[in-house]
């Protein structure tokens, strides 16, 4: 991702947009990014997309998702067992 401080957008607009027109960059203030500037329709896909995390309840995971996680969960229990011991 480019970045532009603020100082440069204030200074050169058009060059920050034309960069944001090929693909979101960052706008950083002392030395930190701090902005996104992006263009809309960007946005609006980005939105359309929403959030896609979920929090599944007891059971109610899916099983393709269930079997990544369980033996990573049995590991960490055994880990958990042997450092009580």
């Amino acid at each position: 991702m480019q970045k532009f401080s603020t100082v440069e957008l204030l200074r050169d607009i058009k060059t920050v947009t034309m960069a944001a027109d090929r693909q979101p960059v960052a706008i950083t203030q002392h030395r930190k990014a701090r902005y996104v500037l992006m263009t809309y329709d960007d946005f609006e896909a980005m939105k359309q997309k929403g959030d896609p995390r979920r929090v599944y309840g007891p059971h109610e995971a899916p099983p393709e998702l269930a079997k990544l996680i369980d033996p990573e969960l049995d590991r960490l229990i055994a880990e958990g067992s042997e450092i009580k011991g």
